[in-house]
């Protein structure tokens, strides 16, 4: 992605360190803060300790009926709580078996949302302890279901919401935010959520979701987590049209009053809390995710999860499947539905690891690698009418206009679905597939589950069994012929939790490709023999903390190695250290 994103920079690299930034974090002070006047109005900020009814109403220190009896006493709790005392294994053990009460999937996940507001270290308690039960209920696919009902289950806010309305003052909105020492921001537009398209100011669930992992999957402190939502409008006329809609009701701005709202914020975000701050991108639409990137890329830590999130988790899972399907990476062609951001940035990153395993320049190894957009295959005579990170995906071949045709010319043995449209791998195709591979590499990546490419059964029962299956969202096992499947799931938060993790305990301030290629490879060794031999190319969630450990430090080595980490002196054991940063849920005994 680096070299196709530099022709965007001028030439510039992310190594260089653009002198329109610098390292202590420091930038133009638009808002005229260092040169205050005595009539400026500024913000008086005061603290002080949490006793008594305020206590039990703090999310980050209530601890219900866990209390002790000391703390009663100490903190003025007597007569405010029932007389027993309960464990929080105790807790967890009720709160679970109250949610799995529950029928409906968007019911457990705002029981969830409930016990956040109520008591932090608890819900991350359960959600730790329950990944692989909870993790679709906070993620996809039922966070998708939550946005699209945002406004009507609204309750408490969770994040922060920049609108058009705080433009000239988005700085003074972060500083609204009660925590000052912000690690991970997680920011949307809400344009493109999921496989659900505009969903405006509602995107915020995505934010309030990704962050919840960061901190369950990858160890970032709760209070170090920031979820922003910049609300420009929307063109979701159902919403426009919904008296509970909470964001802006207008049409969507676009051009330099969009492009002057997001400056203000990325210059305000450095500005208050530096240099080394994580800021996602995440489910921005096609033409704004790669402009962000490329423009803020060599001046912030940013990081695309659409782009490169996917990107590297896509081609663990590839790198993984080669023990099952053999051959090197460069044996193999790849055929893409889906050209967007999520095909484009997977198809760039597997191009640069084919480069240099092989030594072969980039230019010939997205040749093995081919994309079908709306319109057909994508090829040479298209490329004056196609978007600018398509281009490099046109290569010469006669027109094609659909994906039947595409995998009867290119005869892929990768297939991947990144297309945002459910049910779109056919019994044909995938028959076709299957007959020109032993074992065929099928990703269907799209989430949520309503919009999956195909599904498991479908993969396994039109291939007759012998396809290796990964998805976005999770599908139950499935039995054919008396063997069973259990499908892998090329989930994105097997990859940002510990990325993010790397980003913040090497203190890195810029994100290159080579990180994302040693996420990859970090994951992809951890798949043991026994999940290959389900037919796994991932290892299982329930042991999503030790990946995420060995992703950081994965990232963090390479960081260090790139010049870009300022987290000095450099660990002995990166591993050990990422472990030793992990946020633990487990309560603490107050004085």
């Amino acid at each position: 992605m680096e070299s196709f994103l530099k022709e965007f920079r001028g030439g510039e690299s992310v190594l260089d360190l653009s002198p329109r930034a610098t390292v202590g974090g420091g930038v133009e002070d638009v808002y005229g803060e260092d040169c205050a006047t005595e009539n400026q109005l500024v913000t008086p900020w005061t603290y002080s300790v949490a006793s008594g009814y305020s206590l039990l109403r703090d999310p980050h220190h209530n601890k219900g009926l866990a209390f002790t009896e000391a703390e009663r006493d100490s903190h003025y709790l007597r007569g405010l709580l029932p007389p027993v005392v309960f464990s929080q294994e105790l807790q967890e053990k009720k709160l679970m078996a109250s949610i799995r009460k529950y029928q409906v999937p968007l019911q457990k996940y705002m029981a969830m949302m409930e016990l956040e507001e109520r008591n932090e270290r608890l819900f991350y308690k359960l959600l730790i302890d329950n990944v692989e039960e909870l993790l679709p209920i906070v993620y996809t696919p039922t966070v998708g279901e939550a946005c699209q009902k945002y406004g009507s289950i609204f309750r408490r806010p969770q994040g922060l919401y920049i609108s058009l309305k705080e433009k000239g003052k988005v700085l003074d909105v972060l500083k609204n935010w009660p925590e000052r020492n912000i690690q991970v921001i997680v920011v949307t537009d809400g344009e493109r959520i999921l496989g659900l398209g505009d969903l405006g100011c509602q995107g915020m669930g995505i934010p309030v979701g990704k962050l919840s992992l960061y901190t369950a999957l990858g160890g970032v402190r709760p209070s170090a987590c920031l979820p922003v939502t910049i609300d420009v409008g929307t063109n979701n006329e159902t919403l426009l049209n919904d008296e509970f809609y909470i964001g802006l009701r207008q049409k969507r701005a676009t051009g330099q009053e969009y492009d002057d709202l997001l400056h203000e914020f990325m210059t305000a975000v450095k500005q208050n809390y530096g240099e080394k701050v994580l800021i996602q991108f995440e489910d921005f639409a096609n033409h704004n995710a790669f402009k962000l990137l490329a423009k803020y890329g060599t001046t912030h830590l940013v990081f695309n999860d659409d782009i490169q999130g996917t990107a590297s988790v896509v081609l663990a899972g590839v790198v993984a499947a080669l023990k099952l399907i053999g051959g090197t990476l460069a044996d193999h062609k790849f055929l893409f539905l889906g050209a967007g951001e999520a095909g484009t940035g997977i198809a760039e990153l597997i191009a640069l690891e084919m480069s240099k395993q092989t030594k072969v320049p980039l230019e010939e190894t997205r040749k093995k690698i081919w994309l079908v957009d709306s319109k057909g295959l994508i090829v040479s005579s298209r490329k004056e009418s196609l978007q600018h990170f398509k281009q490099p995906w046109a290569h010469e071949h006669e027109p094609v206009k659909d994906l039947l045709g595409a995998v009867k010319a290119i005869k892929p043995t990768v297939l991947i679905g990144s297309s945002g449209v459910g049910r779109t791998f056919t019994k044909e195709i995938i028959e076709i597939v299957s007959s020109f591979n032993e074992k065929p590499l099928i990703m269907a990546l799209s989430n949520p589950t309503s919009q999956s490419e195909c599904t498991a059964e479908e993969a396994y029962t039109w291939s007759e069994g012998r396809a290796i299956f990964a998805s976005g969202s999770p599908f139950d096992p499935f039995e054919y012929n008396g063997k069973l499947f259990v499908p892998g799931q090329a989930n994105n938060a097997y990859i940002f939790p510990g990325f993010g993790l790397g980003l913040v305990i090497s203190g890195a301030i810029r994100v290159h490709d080579d990180m994302l290629l040693a996420a990859s490879e970090a994951l992809a060794k951890l798949v043991s023999d026994e999940n290959y031999d389900k037919g796994l190319i991932y290892p299982p969630f329930s042991s999503i903390r030790k990946i995420s450990a060995n992703i950081a430090a994965n990232v963090a080595a390479k960081a260090y190695e790139l010049g870009v980490a300022t987290r000095l002196p450099r660990p002995a054991n990166l591993v050990k250290y990422a472990e030793s940063c992990m946020y633990s849920p487990v309560y603490r005994t107050y004085r």
